[in-house]
């Protein structure tokens, strides 16, 4: 990434700058600013835009530099950028302070009278990660080409000595960065292992190229400077200048005001829980998608009376009454199958074959017979259609989770119509957010759920579901579902494509999101912290912005529709990323772990399955830029999976071609307005 100095401006002033799309990550000298505490406060809290806070001891002393630099940190500054040679009391106290409010550290040394010998460098830039910092600086002063390939060589074999013989250095050597791959004299000065956490180059015109070079050989960032006449050093080239040669013609990613559609986890809940009401329900926030369409064609096969006005659904319930169905659709949605399977049973009169289509009728099923047999029912085969007979009998029952919630959650709907109390004791729990979703679904209707947890003391302490090692849920008998009035949720499953998109390529702005929702893929905010990029809500909205990505870790047993946006996130990440749950990922729309697999190897991206683990090697976008490894275009096959479908596209925005998807309407199971929001 470009960060842009600023330097001499008033708080109004560096306000105005950073609305500029261009300033994608800025450093604010504190020494040079002149600014309130107040205003360095608001400054480093209130901004989208990743600051470093920079302030110099030879300018105002350690005593003023401490202090205006806590206050920064402690307002949430991203970074903060101390010298080497302040003194061990005042580097304690700034780690101390940098690691409790979670800002970054820089450590950094400058020499501005020339370049040492390699071995000297080598031992800066040890020490300053000796000295906590996630990031050294080294800057330098380069009298000649071989100066700069000297700072160079900090970051590994390369040819950037012959290319600056080839170019003649300066301003002319910088636009041609990304020519440089043939041997020279770094290569000479002795191979290093490539450095990722390293922002080093020369200052002076001999040194200009390096500010765009350093990108190319894995810095986070580089300096830029507000104009030629505000260069914070020599050399120092301007951020619009930098951009042009960095980026070229490409314009990234800016949206706002980006309105998610309706969580279908919660409409499905919702309709089919106001289907079986007595009286007439509201359903606000409703928008339309395959599955949730197939949830209210249920509805009525139930009997129950259904009214669209715009975004609010009105039901009239069919209370206590029964049916008598043969027959019953549930589309494309394994979920809407497996919430029906119990219900069928307990207000069905007669045994029942649900049916379904597209790719629901070749994804198994896994764990349903054998659950159901459990409760006293027969259900034959297991793929739609299937052929359910038999009536539940309540009772205390020892499930295992491993195949998911969606059938837990059916006899969570179901077990309250039953005169006895039921106990659910579920083992192996996956997905663990959706089973709270629907008892939180299902006491907007009067049926009463109590649920205790097991875990281990992370679950406890951090409230962690994947700490999660067993569900215990006591349903009362004899109760009976009333109407209510329902908000249903943005879906944080569609709005994860559009922040990735923000976090990679600029900035995505993304409304009618619920930050305190049960729902599990609300982690990908988490998710995205962790690899780096700013997450902030304003006025409502859920804003990311593009920041030095690294690689994360994270576990998705929980939450596997985001795990093909979450992979195209982790190919921009520098590092290895490690995404776990990838052996939930066989019975959805497709085997999604091989096509997630598929889909990497086909865009370029080295990524492997060990185990349960979802490895992805990444490189950030400006390094793929630099380097000519932009992800590869072609022709991909969706398999028919919205997520699939959805997360190419985002893959598409940092494509080095046209990237054609051979199905696209299968997002319109979940995201039918997907595409012309994304255009």
């Amino acid at each position: 990434m470009i960060c842009t100095s600023i330097q001499n401006k008033t708080y109004d002033e560096i306000l105005a700058l950073l609305d500029d799309p261009w300033i994608e990550m800025a450093e604010i000298r504190l020494d040079r600013c002149k600014l309130s505490d107040d205003e360095i406060e608001d400054l480093f809290a209130n901004t989208d835009t990743p600051l470093i806070a920079t302030c110099r001891i030879v300018e105002v002393g350690a005593k003023e530099a401490e202090r205006r630099l806590g206050v920064a940190i402690r307002a949430g500054a991203r970074f903060a950028d101390l010298e080497l040679e302040a003194d061990a009391a005042f580097s304690k106290r700034f780690r101390s302070i940098c690691e409790e409010c979670g800002t970054e550290i820089i450590r950094s040394f400058h020499d501005f009278n020339g370049t040492p010998d390699l071995e000297y460098l080598r031992q800066v830039r040890d020490r300053c990660y000796r000295y906590g910092a996630d990031i050294a600086k080294i800057v330098v002063t380069a009298h000649s080409a071989d100066d700069a390939a000297r700072v160079m060589a900090l970051y590994g074999a390369g040819g950037f000595n012959a290319h600056l013989s080839a170019h003649g250095g300066g301003r002319d050597g910088a636009r041609k960065a990304s020519d440089v791959g043939s041997p020279g004299a770094a290569g000479v000065l002795g191979a290093e292992p490539p450095q990722t956490g390293l922002v080093a180059f020369a200052m002076g015109p001999e040194g200009r190229a390096t500010r765009i070079e350093c990108l190319k050989r894995g810095a986070p960032f580089s300096y830029a400077s507000l104009s030629d006449k505000e260069a914070a050093a020599p050399g120092q080239i301007d951020y619009l200048t930098m951009h042009k040669e960095v980026y070229g013609s490409w314009r990234g990613f800016f949206r706002n005001s980006l309105q998610m559609p309706a969580s279908k986890s919660f409409a499905q809940r919702a309709i089919i829980a106001a289907a079986l009401a007595e009286g007439r329900s509201h359903l606000r926030g409703y928008s339309p998608c395959a599955d949730s369409e197939a949830a209210l064609e249920a509805a009525r096969t139930l009997g129950a009376r259904i009214r669209i006005d715009g975004s609010t659904l009105t039901i009239d319930g069919i209370g206590g009454a029964h049916t008598n169905l043969e027959t019953l659709h549930t589309g494309e949605s394994g979920l809407l199958t497996r919430l029906m399977i119990p219900l069928m049973t307990t207000i069905n009169d007669c045994p029942v074959t649900i049916t379904g289509e597209k790719t629901l009728t070749h994804r198994p099923l896994k764990g349903v017979s054998d659950i159901m047999a459990s409760f006293g029912v027969i259900v034959r085969e297991n793929t739609v259609p299937l052929h359910v007979e038999g009536r539940i009998i309540p009772g205390v029952a020892e499930i295992s989770g491993r195949d998911g919630s969606q059938l837990i959650s059916g006899l969570l709907t179901a077990l309250p119509l039953f005169d006895k109390p039921s106990t659910l004791i579920i083992t192996e729990p996956k997905s663990i957010p959706y089973m709270f979703i629907t008892c939180d679904v299902l006491k907007h209707f009067g049926i009463k759920i109590s649920a205790e947890m097991e875990g281990d003391q992370k679950m406890i302490e951090e409230q962690d579901w994947s700490g999660c090692t067993g569900v215990t849920f006591k349903i009362r008998g004899g109760q009976h579902y009333h109407a209510a009035d329902f908000d249903i949720e943005g879906d944080w499953s569609s709005a994860a494509n559009f922040l990735v998109a923000g976090a990679i390529y600029g900035k995505a702005e993304v409304e009618g999101l619920d930050t305190k929702s049960l729902q599990a893929d609300l982690t990908i905010a988490d998710i995205l912290v962790e690899a780096g990029a700013v997450v902030s809500e304003l006025d409502g909205a859920v804003c990311v912005s593009r920041a030095p990505l690294e690689a994360f870790e994270a576990d998705l047993n929980n939450a596997p529709d985001i795990f093909p946006i979450v992979s195209i996130l982790a190919a921009f990440c520098e590092g290895e990323s490690v995404i776990s749950g990838a052996g939930r990922l066989v019975g959805k729309e497709s085997n999604r772990a091989e096509a997630i697999l598929e889909m990497l190897s086909g865009l370029g991206v080295s990524a492997r399955i060990e185990g349960d683990d979802l490895h992805v090697a990444g490189e950030t976008l400006c390094s793929r830029m630099m380097n000519g490894r932009m992800l590869r275009g072609g022709s991909f096959t969706s398999h028919g999976d919205h997520r699939m479908a959805m997360a190419l596209k985002i893959a598409s925005i940092g494509a080095d071609g046209p990237l054609a998807i051979d199905d696209t309407a299968c997002v319109a199971k979940s995201f039918p307005g997907f595409w012309e929001m994304f255009d």
